[in-house]
């Protein structure tokens, strides 16, 4: 499916149907949860993705100060989305719960106040670099969102595969039907401005390479999505995974293609 406008990609968007609706989170049998073992290695993978779904609040508060967020058209897709991502990381934070994994107290609250005084300044940083840029920086942002969906979908997808638990496959695979329409619209979005402009795929092909690091890597430490990585993507198989799913779906943008860059860092970790 390919948009020629970014308009055209909204009103996709919009037009759907919302997947966690209140009928879905009824439908959900947690009582079923315990009865279904799964290997408790897969609890820091589900920690992590909690932690990461809910600190999406935070991203969105700080795109919203760049040229990018006052797009209308791309303001208008975060505030729906915004309200979506941190509803999955409040599924997965009742389905460890359900499933006996301990759960800090306040973890959400406690979550926010860790973000570590680097990456405060690093977001502060990337604020007043975006800013000489203009709009020009949206291709940058909407590449890497497309990078950060495109990874979390094909984590959900790996997780309900590898850890073989119906429940949970219930619940990823609605939250991963919300985040196949994020990927599709980031995606979409980056390519119109792309293709608009040889300095914008230069810019952002550049900042990608150089600076791209796997979804939650930043407010999480590298250790933390390493241990991810190598829970969900070790072996051939896994990297194949991503690299068909993601990255070469990132290589159809204009101006990236041959791009290797997610295969690279995820075969570094995965094997």
């Amino acid at each position: 499916m390919l948009f020629e406008t970014a308009e055209e990609a909204l009103t996709w968007y919009q037009s759907g149907e919302r997947v966690i609706t209140k009928a879905f989170l009824d439908s959900v049998p947690w009582n079923e949860v315990k009865r279904h073992p799964i290997d408790e290695k897969f609890f820091p993978v589900l920690l992590y993705m909690r932690d990461i779904e809910t600190m999406t609040e935070r991203y969105f508060a700080e795109l919203m100060k760049s040229a990018t967020g006052k797009d209308p058209i791309i303001r208008q897709f975060m505030e729906q989305w915004v309200e979506e991502e941190p509803m999955h990381g409040a599924i997965l934070s009742r389905f460890l719960e359900e499933a006996g994994c301990p759960q800090e107290a306040d973890w959400k609250k406690k979550g926010f106040d860790r973000l570590t005084v680097s990456y405060r300044l690093r977001s502060k940083i990337q604020e007043w670099m975006t800013l000489p840029f203009g709009k020009n920086f949206t291709s940058v942002h909407m590449t890497w969102g497309a990078i950060h969906e495109y990874s979390t979908l094909t984590g959900y997808r790996r997780l309900w595969e590898l850890s073989g638990h119906p429940v949970l496959e219930y619940l990823l695979k609605a939250i991963a039907r919300e985040e196949a329409k994020h990927s599709l619209f980031y995606w979409s979005v980056a390519r119109i401005h792309l293709k608009e402009h040889p300095l914008r795929q230069q810019l952002a092909r550049y900042l990608v390479e150089k600076f791209w690091r796997p979804v939650g890597e930043g407010v999480k430490t590298e250790a933390e999505s390493n241990v991810v990585i190598r829970t969900l993507f070790s072996g051939k198989d896994g990297v194949d995974m991503i690299k068909t799913y993601v990255n070469n779906r990132v290589a159809q943008l204009p101006g990236f293609e041959s791009f290797t860059r997610v295969t690279d860092r995820i075969a570094g970790a995965a094997m």
